[in-house]
């Protein structure tokens, strides 16, 4: 077909087009512009002469299946259109706007709970443009069944952020991807990989597949999804003291549903209906393994007799007021008071010596990186931000040499941050990995904020009694917001 030929067609289905299809393209181009504007990048006009022959002209035929005189290709296309044109919508959608989330673990109990579908609103804090745009919509980085990547690694873009309504805040629940996620060796993801080689070595997981699996590299916005609440900002300087958050050295309030885990000694043993009264989930329904030497040592000098019935539960403040009152309970302390410390694998490496999950920090404090703040690089700084040199500000040629620092090959004294970062942690807090553990969340890690709970299910329950959490559906998902 020439180009006249080309003209006279396109005239003849403009004449022929019905005023209610111009009324469709004319909404479907303005919200695509709305698109573009927003994106800042009008390059991507281009493609409004794509929409124009969807809607109007009809030179590409899209729709040639509807003349086929087959009925079982009509049919079978039929459904193709609509799941295509789904599988669109909802890649749209997710993208930029929001997206379901469920809970997988107990971190944030009681503020939010396993079971939990959360939705999760991307516009908040701006949503990201895709950095590996390619993939399947439905699924977040494998895809079922066949367990292969739902992912095309190319093409990948550089991180960029769209225009939002605000910033991340103190006290937010966020969702992320989880920064530590980058290299997973599928067999054992819990857990992380970087805690796997202080556990075992790197040699041991790169040469036993058989054990840990394939490893594999995984691209920021395809890593696993985590869900916590930010306890730190980019430039504050983060402690904790006998578990209570300090900010620049002004003590935080605590979230209204906190936990902290808890030694109990019974008279009894605690039956079901006692644990179902107080709220206790069956799997933080916690024996103290006396077998363990430390463990057990560690409870006999808090002073605790260990011949008694002793557990470890996570207790909310209500909830420890409430045991109290329970006269098969003699004695009751907070773990973190107790000869029991969560001490192993914190972060920084090295520099984290001496601290606990319950006082973290030491005397200076942890300062967040903030983008274009500059610090030092000194054997002790370089310990607290290597990670985020190297790895999420991708210098992977610096590295520690006789007390200095090297980045492209030449010794380096200071280094200005390129992006914020936040410091997250789950409101149970002696349940939780979280950036005690594996440290900071780059801002390109960041996904969006949950707004409500779509449904909630109890795993201990039966679906048709007990099983769904009614009182839950469209609750707000961060009551201390």
């Amino acid at each position: 077909m020439d180009s006249k030929a080309i003209l006279e067609h396109i005239k003849k289905r403009v004449k022929e087009t019905k005023v209610t299809r111009w009324i469709r393209f004319g909404l479907v181009a303005l919200l695509f512009f709305a698109w573009v504007a927003w994106m800042g990048d009008w390059w991507l006009s281009i493609f409004i002469f794509l929409l124009f022959d969807i809607y109007i002209t009809g030179f590409i035929p899209f729709d040639w299946w509807k003349k086929s005189k087959n009925k079982v290709v009509r049919t079978i296309m039929s459904w193709v259109d609509a799941i295509v044109y789904a599988l669109i919508l909802v890649y749209f959608v997710f993208n930029f706007i929001g997206q379901n989330y469920q809970i997988p673990s107990s971190s944030l109990e009681k503020t939010l709970l396993t079971g939990d579908y959360l939705w999760v609103n991307k516009m908040v804090y701006g949503p990201r443009v895709p950095m590996t745009p390619v993939h399947f919509p439905l699924v977040h980085n494998t895809l079922p069944i066949v367990n292969t990547k739902s992912y095309l690694e190319s093409p990948s873009l550089e991180y960029r952020r769209l225009k939002g309504l605000r910033n991340v805040e103190l006290g937010d629940i966020v969702v992320f991807n989880f920064p530590a996620g980058d290299t997973v060796p599928l067999n054992v993801q819990n857990p992380d990989y970087y805690t796997l080689v202080k556990m075992v070595g790197r040699n041991t997981i790169k040469y036993n597949t058989d054990e840990f699996g394939e490893i594999v590299y995984r691209p920021v916005d395809r890593r696993e999804n985590y869900v916590k609440r930010c306890v730190g900002l980019p430039g504050q300087k983060f402690q904790i003291k006998e578990g209570v958050i300090y900010i620049d050295g002004k003590a935080q309030k605590q979230p209204k549903d906190v936990q902290f885990n808890y030694i109990l000694q019974a008279k009894t043993p605690f039956t079901d209906a006692e644990w179902e009264d107080l709220g206790v989930a069956v799997e933080d329904r916690v024996i103290a393994d006396l077998s363990n030497p430390d463990v057990r040592n560690g409870i006999f000098a808090t002073g605790f007799d260990v011949n008694k019935y002793i557990y470890m539960p996570p207790l909310t403040s209500t909830m420890v007021e409430k045991i109290k009152n329970n006269s098969n309970i003699e004695k009751i302390v907070k773990l973190g008071d107790s000869a029991l410390g969560r001490v192993e694998y914190l972060f920084p490496d090295v520099v984290s010596n001496g601290w606990t999950s319950y006082n973290y920090g030491g005397e200076e404090g942890l300062v967040i990186p903030k983008k274009g703040m500059t610090i030092d690089l000194t054997e002790d700084n370089w310990h607290r931000y290597n990670r985020c040199i190297r790895n999420y500000e991708h210098n992977y040629d610096a590295y520690l040499k006789d007390g200095k620092v090297y980045i492209g090959g030449k010794p380096t004294d200071k280094y200005t941050f390129k992006m914020d970062y936040y410091f997250m942690m789950g409101d149970n807090r002696d349940n939780s990995l979280d950036s005690r553990f594996w440290g900071f969340v780059p801002e390109d890690h960041i996904i969006g904020t949950p707004m409500f709970i779509l449904i909630s299910f109890d795993k201990d329950k039966n679906l048709f009694n007990g099983g769904i959490r009614w009182n839950r559906i469209f609750k707000g998902a961060n009551p201390d917001k």
